[in-house]
């Protein structure tokens, strides 16, 4: 890493690295050349494939077009976002058309397909359908496939840069979750906790892409998972408030979730929670390299065992952005849960049971992002996994 940069960029050979995969992936997927789009969504972490490859990770709609062979070309939107992704981007940067006009960059993604005579062709991300269309219809020798878990694959397994940013991500999100036990108080309304969270990183290096915190009262509750969206309720002595908080450096964020409560937890809320620390340490020994996801899936099973349930996932890929696998349990699949997969070492997961009572008004959630080695998980955040009684 260049670590006078700002913004951070990685060094040339973690980037030539890079390249390398994703040319050896076509080469195996026999493609010709991969089309890439990214989207400002989720804090532009929907900007992350396109990042891996050029150091750009955009506000609005962008298309990398990545050959087997052959320079690369970053379409970027709008126009006058161009300068600086020149600027920022180690690939070459054409103007992509106006915020919104897919056909213009249908078009223009088409005609470079047509004049390159690239006719195998992999997608990756949700490339949205009047794009594609276009596409298709200007390049109509090209056969277009969904090549996004595979290409995502290759993210899920850090190189030591990669881990470094990772860890300096982890620790902004541990100093957040450190000041929130140290301000809160009861009578605070819940937005008033986020600031407190926000305003714990340098802004001149931290960048947050999740900040959700829901409560609930622990005797009257109804809610078993943090909120996207924080409301103007004020939190009191009895309540839990549940945490997911990822806070980046360089688009490299950790990702911890933690269950607080104001006064002594009931006793219910204590044996979950026990639970959820179970959950995450068996999950955290197991994960190592070679480790199936059926074996975390059993582990997962633990909270039907237990008269309990989840309805976030138990693991996820992560760093940037949520990556596969995603794994929640055998008896209650999550979507996502498709091919088998098989763990490796220097993969970063986020490890977050969440433990709910069956008919989902009351929850508590453990959770950080880890790095499977050969003895097992290892979690990068420092900040402590019990349950917190602030205030």
């Amino acid at each position: 890493m260049t670590q006078e940069a700002f913004p951070p960029r990685f060094s040339d050979a973690e980037f030539a690295r890079r390249h390398r995969l994703a040319r050896e992936l076509m080469d195996a997927l026999r493609l010709d050349a991969l089309v890439l789009f990214g989207s400002s969504a989720e804090a532009r972490m929907q900007q992350a494939d396109i990042y891996w490859l050029s150091n750009f990770a955009g506000i609005r709609e962008n298309y990398l077009l990545f050959p087997l062979s052959g320079e690369p070309v970053l379409f970027v939107q709008t126009h006058n976002h161009v300068p600086q992704a020149r600027q920022l981007s180690i690939l070459p940067v054409q103007p992509g058309g106006g915020a919104g006009t897919w056909s213009d960059v249908g078009d223009l993604v088409g005609e470079q397909l047509r004049a390159r005579g690239l006719r195998s062709v992999g997608l990756v991300g949700l490339v949205p359908y009047q794009a594609h269309a276009r596409m298709a219809a200007t390049s109509p020798a090209s056969a277009f496939r969904d090549v996004t878990r595979e290409f995502r694959s290759l993210r899920v397994t850090k190189s030591e840069e990669e881990l470094e940013w990772l860890r300096r991500g982890a620790a902004y999100t541990d100093a957040a979750h450190e000041a929130l036990e140290r301000e809160a108080r009861p009578g605070m309304r819940e937005h008033e906790l986020i600031e407190v969270l926000l305003s714990a990183s340098p802004l001149a290096l931290a960048e947050t892409q999740v900040a959700f915190l829901g409560s609930t009262s622990m005797r009257a509750p109804d809610r078993c998972v943090p909120a996207q969206f924080p409301s103007s309720r004020r939190v009191r002595e009895g309540d839990l408030f549940l945490t997911e908080l990822s806070i980046a450096f360089g688009c490299y964020g950790g990702q911890s979730l933690r269950t607080f409560t104001f006064g002594r937890p009931i006793a219910l809320v204590s044996r979950m929670h026990e639970l959820a620390l179970e959950v995450f340490e068996a999950v955290r020994r197991a994960l190592r390299p070679g480790v199936t996801s059926q074996e975390i899936l059993e582990i997962g099973d633990l909270a039907d065992q237990r008269s309990f349930s989840m309805v976030d996932a138990l693991l996820h890929g992560w760093g940037v952005g949520v990556l596969p696998p995603v794994l929640r349990s055998r008896r209650r699949p999550w979507a996502m849960t498709k091919d088998p997969w098989t763990f490796a070492e220097n993969q970063t997961v986020v490890v977050q049971p969440n433990i709910v009572t069956p008919d989902e008004r009351l929850g508590v959630q453990v959770g950080d992002l880890c790095v499977v080695t050969a003895d097992g998980a290892r979690p990068l955040h420092s900040y402590r996994r019990e349950l917190v009684v602030c205030g």
